[in-house]
């Protein structure tokens, strides 16, 4: 009879997860070779030859040359379509079509703990395995574009390593979809990467589309809050966002919204976090009026405002 460790059998399905998913992503995953700026990851996501990756990869002035280096020894020239530095990401396009495309996943199905693996091209090492847990989801990440500064949401933390040219690389789930576009390096065993989820698609959608993404802008700075529960069980939900700040001579501060105001629905949608908002404030809004339920002093108040570009 044969005694089985039960540690060897869960080491070993580990093992597997991380090799077949490695196997299966590595081709996709192409190490950028930056002018003048370094380099970094990108990860294809059409067989056309759309590659995704950071936008700090490719910032600067300009049109950066870049060169896009696989796993199976082809090197392609890629053109930058467009960035948004306000959540990350940018969108190239590779002069030759058939690369193997990765499969897009939904960082919204993700549980603390989960299996994930990073892979990308640390220090130039193309096509690096590393594997780890999420650690936490809903973090935060500032990011910068000019004077406009916007907290990206539901950013993914994990402990698989990351080092200085895994940005722009692919966090990959255990069935081997795209869940993730890893960004940042926050310490030793920290990295973050901004979630593939239904706002940042209609991101790269803009970017592929148009080479820029357009936003409408009200003019605060907020937080995904708790609400009280008088106000939770008013509303039907438990979170809303609070105005932390209005900017002078913005949409908002025209229409008299206030620091402490609970933003909890923008034209009767329910608004459950920050992310709801930016999903909310799409270009086409852009000019239009929409009304803002507010909770103010524990009574709801309903406040037009209308969206500005953001520039």
């Amino acid at each position: 009879m044969t005694v089985t460790d039960p540690e060897a059998e869960a080491l070993d399905a580990y093992s597997r997860v991380v090799s077949r998913v490695a196997e299966a992503l590595a081709p996709s995953v192409a190490n950028l070779r930056v002018s003048r700026r370094g380099g970094g990851s990108g990860v294809v996501v059409t067989p056309d030859g759309f590659l995704l990756t950071s936008a700090h990869v490719v910032a600067g002035r300009g049109r950066p040359r870049i060169r896009a280096a696989f796993t199976d020894g082809r090197e392609v020239g890629v053109r930058l379509v467009g960035a948004d530095p306000l959540s990350d990401l940018a969108v190239l396009r590779a002069e030759d079509g058939g690369l193997p495309a990765a499969e897009l996943g939904d960082a919204a199905t993700l549980r603390v703990g989960q299996l994930v693996v990073a892979i990308g091209n640390p220090h130039g090492l193309s096509g690096s395995v590393t594997a780890g847990v999420v650690s936490a989801l809903g973090r935060s990440l500032p990011t910068r574009s000019g004077a406009n500064v916007r907290v990206v949401d539901d950013v993914i933390q994990t402990d698989a390593a990351l080092n200085p040219g895994s940005s722009g690389g692919a966090l990959v789930d255990g069935r081997g979809r795209v869940v993730g576009i890893n960004t940042a390096v926050a310490g030793v065993g920290l990295g973050l990467a901004v979630p593939v989820n239904a706002t940042t698609r209609g991101i790269v959608a803009a970017l592929m589309r148009d080479g820029r993404v357009r936003r409408a802008w009200i003019g605060i700075a907020g937080g995904t809050r708790p609400l009280p529960p008088r106000v939770a069980g008013a509303v039907g939900r438990e979170r809303g966002v609070e105005v932390v700040e209005v900017t002078e001579g913005s949409a908002a501060a025209a229409a008299g919204l206030r620091p402490e105001d609970l933003v909890v629905a923008i034209d009767g949608v329910p608004v459950r976090g920050v992310d709801d908002m930016h999903r909310l404030l799409t270009g086409e809004r852009i000019g239009q009026a929409c009304d803002l339920t507010v909770m103010r002093d524990g009574a709801e108040r309903t406040v037009a405002v209308t969206p500005r570009e953001l520039t």
